[in-house]
């Protein structure tokens, strides 16, 4: 009976050890089975193309009006009558006031007669100083009696001339009462009312003209470019493009007609302002607009999407796909970007593949799937 129990416990132990023999043989097959394979990454792609690009400064200018005129009266006087609706555009030269004249008209009445008696009492006094000049040289009378009359016509003549500046005073006053624009431009509101009592060169204008044909449009750039402007500027001038802010259309043409004579130490840029001829009124004063300053055009340059360049801890990157549609990080050197277009100056060729969307799955060998674009020459061989 021991025997047998022996044998028995025997054959357990060896049915224990083939059941982890074979749980081992199974486990190590299950570690042995290849992993599957990572399905291609898909990638939107754009070829790198020659092509001119303009080499243009990029800004937030603020219009500003070609001449602003703040019209302010000259005289005391009560407003008589508004010749303008508020915003109507006005002729040089146009009335816009007219100040109670009755005052000043019958101050100018009183400098005319009182030079008419003078004037009077001028020739009278001339008369005598010749006549008693002729009695002197006949000995008739005393040259004292004559160099008194002489005398006398001196101090009315001077007195006379006196009485003509009065009348040209008057005359100015009187013409203070009529106020003409002095400038073609467009009014703005009423600060002033009919009626109103206004004062010589009061604080408050009685309305401001702004003068929108031609305009101006103020910008800042980097000082950076100051010195390729100022050659451009010096051999023919530069043009400016705006397009007001909250438009969409095409953008309005100008020339750049000033340079500021210094740097703005705080902010680093330099202060620019351009001329527009503002025929269609697109540019407003006060209003924002995205300026854009021509320097030069880059010819025959090589370039991609802006979106294409990558920035690493080793400098700037494209992936590029190779024929075999894998990817390669090829590492370039770029000049300037202009629009949405990188100018390539070293790294790659013509026509060659480069990832624009996708490049956050790729590594160096990463097989891809174009999304859009051309597959790459001899892909799919």
């Amino acid at each position: 009976m021991r025997l047998l129990d022996t044998n028995r416990y025997s054959f357990k132990i060896c049915a224990a050890t083939a059941v982890l023999a074979a749980m081992l043989v199974a486990s190590g097959c299950a570690k042995e089975k290849p992993k599957p394979k990572p399905a291609p990454a898909p990638v939107i792609t754009a070829k790198a193309v020659i092509k001119d690009v303009p080499f243009e400064l990029k800004a937030i200018g603020n219009v500003e009006a070609y001449s602003i005129v703040s019209v302010k009266s000259q005289i005391n006087g009560q407003l008589m009558k508004v010749y303008f609706r508020e915003g109507q555009e006005v002729a040089k030269g146009a009335l816009l006031f007219t100040i109670d004249p009755r005052p000043f008209e019958a101050a100018l009445k009183q400098a005319e007669a009182t030079l008419a008696r003078d004037t009077a009492q001028l020739n009278n006094a001339r008369a005598d100083a010749k006549r008693y000049e002729e009695l002197v040289k006949k000995g008739y009378v005393a040259q004292s009696q004559y160099e008194q009359f002489r005398t006398n016509a001196d101090a009315l003549e001077a007195v006379v001339m006196s009485d003509k500046a009065a009348v040209e005073n008057a005359k100015v006053q009187l013409s203070y009462c009529y106020i003409y624009s002095p400038i073609a431009a467009k009014t703005g509101s009423y600060l002033v009312h009919q009626g109103d009592v206004v004062k010589a060169n009061d604080d408050k204008a009685m309305v401001v003209l702004n003068q929108i044909q031609p305009i101006y449009l103020n910008f800042a750039v980097a000082e950076k470019y100051l010195a390729e402007i100022k050659k451009n500027y010096t051999s023919g001038g530069l043009r400016v493009s705006a397009v007001p802010s909250g438009e969409d259309r095409r953008p309005v043409e100008g020339k750049l007609v000033f340079i500021d004579n210094t740097v703005d130490k705080a902010t680093g840029t330099i202060k620019l302002k351009a001329l527009f001829t503002n025929t269609d009124r697109r540019l407003w004063p006060g209003q924002f607009a995205d300026a854009s300053l021509k320097l030069s055009t880059i010819k025959n340059a090589l370039t991609v999407p802006a979106q294409a360049v990558m920035t690493g801890q080793q400098g700037q990157y494209v992936f590029v796909i190779k024929p075999d549609m894998t990817a390669e990080v090829r590492p370039v050197t770029t000049s300037l970007s202009q629009d949405n277009d990188t100018v390539i100056t070293k790294g790659l060729q013509p026509d060659e593949l480069v990832v624009t969307d996708g490049q956050i799955k790729l590594v160096q060998g990463t097989k891809v799937v174009l999304k859009t674009g051309v597959a790459p020459a001899g892909a799919g061989k």
